[in-house]
């Protein structure tokens, strides 16, 4: 929480609504970007320190799903939605053959439960995109 948060009316806290776009390679190397902003983002809608570590794990694990079929040297673009007490994040990429993430594996159950809603959708371009949302003391949350 900034200090202009914390100056502003409670009613006015829970209408915040950022979206912020997140563009980097798509390789691993980059992913703890991802997982830094992941964390200060959710900090600053104060989520638990548990939940803001599922998070960072979830984010990571969508991005893994995605960067295993994604077109080398392409990137990938994050975005961050901010909305009172819920954040939902859409990890997208462009992708070799386009095939969403298999809804049936260990990993999407375990992405699941750390986010709370998973959602995967491919583009007409072979871009596939897996959103999460999270609320704090929602669902996900342990």
């Amino acid at each position: 929480m900034t200090e202009e948060t914390a100056a502003m009316p409670a009613s006015t806290k829970l209408s915040v609504r950022d979206v912020v776009t997140v563009k980097l390679p798509a390789a691993s190397a980059y992913l703890s970007v991802l997982r830094t902003a992941t964390a200060g983002l959710a900090a600053r809608l104060d989520f638990t320190l548990d939940e803001i570590e599922d998070l960072r794990i979830a984010v990571d694990e969508a991005c893994a799903m995605l960067l295993a079929q994604a077109v080398p040297g392409t990137d990938l673009i994050c975005e961050f939605e901010l909305n009172g007490d819920a954040m939902r994040i859409s990890v997208a990429v462009l992708t070799v053959d386009g095939r969403e993430p298999s809804r049936d594996t260990f990993a999407w159950t375990v992405l699941s439960s750390l986010a709370g809603e998973v959602d995967a959708r491919v583009g007409a371009d072979d871009r596939v995109t897996v959103t999460l949302q999270k609320r704090r003391g929602g669902a996900g949350a342990p």
